[in-house]
């Protein structure tokens, strides 16, 4: 253990080793177990005596802090005790003070525990990965990009820019070079590049309400003006677009978290909304991958002829949340700024899962496994859609949907407080899900559930779903749109 000791002077110096380290076992820096250095190295680290060292770890002994093992060194023996005065302040009673924005958002930015019937939304199948290929992959660019000289490219590693560009252009016809594509650390990273770029404070940006809370509160950060815009059964609302918006924010392909995809009417009437004022759009394709029925439609980058559709995806849901890797597709006009805004922010995203994935992708094996996970949660849509039929029936519309890891179900009656009452009464039946008034901005904010069926496996859907059916059925005995009937 390298640990750090400070001595003041030359007085006393048994003692200031002493309390540093009695202080760092109490407070956990060093923890019951770990070793400490032996006294002569300890002692030329110092430059003291050995003997002031030996001093200092008597009297830790003493204490029952530490433990002298024959010929094998002294071991923290004593627990930390509890921290103390940190809730009221930081280090000499200064608190710091954030910006407005984030001191005004509610509690921690914690993750939703698993439930025993695990509803979650977002969450992907990962049993089905192809763990030791990947491992293989890895392993193998690992040793490959270590003998590399200095950081790599903003943009990121060249044959994934390629193999991103072939992808899109082969599952979603997007037309786009290795030049036009930006390896990111998922959308999150290349929304915020975009931001960064574009927004300057006080720019409007319009979001679909409901829509997805983390884009909304990026926008936010920067200092932008985020307008809320409804969304129907065709898509977002183009008509109640405000005519001062920068910048416009859309998940067209499968609507998030509603589901529906954006019809073609408004897909043009939105191109032509951006053209006539000079507006961006951000095309972000959640979940396209995963189509069951229906004709896919042509992206709004693959529509865009004035090149102002930028266009986000991931690799999250269709290989593993951890990878933690995604891409924008951007016009040559904002290259030079994007390469510099992610230089600013992490120099380049992690090089060896960057080549490992050019070769998943190169390999086929990216493809193969799409078309795998997308039989699974074609059964497990099917499996829910029947689960709600059955057990919530009474209770929840879902909305239609064909593609993606989830699906969304809206109240017949009851609203929020219906809402609020089956929230509790599932979590004590261990069944987990995300109401659909979280996704809203708005003034009026649409009650009902958003059912994932990413991480429950597919034999345990139909429990899942008569318990929460049990939980309707007890909830809307208690609230008083329903008592009457």
């Amino acid at each position: 253990m390298d640990f750090h000791v400070t001595l003041q002077g030359r007085r006393d110096l048994s003692g200031q080793i002493y309390r540093e380290l009695r202080a760092a076992i109490l407070d956990g820096r060093l923890r019951r177990g770990e070793r400490l250095p032996p006294t002569r190295e300890l002692a030329l680290r110092l430059d003291v005596s050995r003997n002031t060292v030996s001093l200092a770890y008597e009297w830790l002994t003493a204490e029952g802090l530490l433990e002298g093992r024959t010929r094998a060194g002294s071991f923290v023996q004593g627990e930390a005790a509890a921290r103390r005065g940190r809730a009221g302040g930081d280090a000499g009673g200064v608190r710091l003070r954030a910006r407005a924005f984030w001191r005004e958002l509610p509690g921690e930015p914690v993750l939703q525990a698993p439930a025993a019937y695990d509803f979650r939304v977002g969450i992907p199948e990962t049993s089905h990965f192809p763990f030791e290929t990947w491992r293989r992959l890895v392993a193998r660019q690992l040793r490959a990009t270590a003998l590399s000289e200095g950081y790599a490219e903003a943009a990121g590693h060249a044959g994934l820019r390629e193999a991103v560009a072939r992808h899109v252009g082969v599952a979603r016809g997007v037309h786009a070079e290795a030049d036009d594509v930006l390896i990111t650390h998922g959308a999150q990273q290349a929304l915020d590049l975009v931001g960064r770029v574009l927004i300057e404070p006080g720019d409007c940006v319009a979001v679909e309400d409901p829509g997805y809370p983390p884009a909304r509160q990026l926008f936010q950060s920067l200092g932008a003006r985020v307008v809320p815009v409804p969304v129907d059964a065709e898509g977002l609302d183009v008509r109640a677009l405000p005519d001062s918006a920068r910048l416009v924010y859309v998940t067209p392909s499968h609507q998030f978290p509603l589901g529906m995809p954006m019809s073609p009417a408004r897909r043009s009437a939105l191109l032509d909304w951006a053209k006539q004022r000079d507006a961006v759009i951000i095309e972000d394709d959640y979940d396209s991958e995963f189509r069951f029925g229906g004709r896919p439609l042509e992206t709004l980058h693959g529509l865009d002829r004035s090149g102002r559709v930028l266009y986000v995806g991931s690799f999250s849901k269709v290989m593993l949340p951890v990878l933690r890797l995604g891409f924008l597709i951007a016009p040559p006009s904002l290259q030079r700024e994007l390469r510099w805004a992610k230089r600013v922010m992490d120099w380049h995203s992690q090089l060896p899962a960057q080549a490992a994935l050019a070769r998943f992708i190169d390999g086929g094996m990216l493809a193969r496994h799409i078309r795998k996970m997308r039989r699974e949660y074609e059964e497990r849509h099917e499996r829910v859609l029947e689960g709600l039929t059955r057990h919530c029936g009474d209770w929840l519309q879902p909305l239609p949907s064909m593609a993606g890891l989830h699906l969304s179900a809206t109240f017949q009656r009851g609203g929020l407080k219906l809402e609020r009452e089956v929230v509790a009464r599932a979590q004590a039946a261990g069944v987990g899900f995300v109401t659909l008034s979280r996704y809203c901005a708005g003034p009026k904010a649409k009650a009902g559930l958003v059912i994932g069926y990413g991480a429950i496996p597919t034999s345990r859907i139909a429990e899942g779903l008569r318990r929460l059916g049990v939980c309707l059925a007890a909830a809307s005995l208690t609230s008083p749109v329903w008592s009457r009937g």
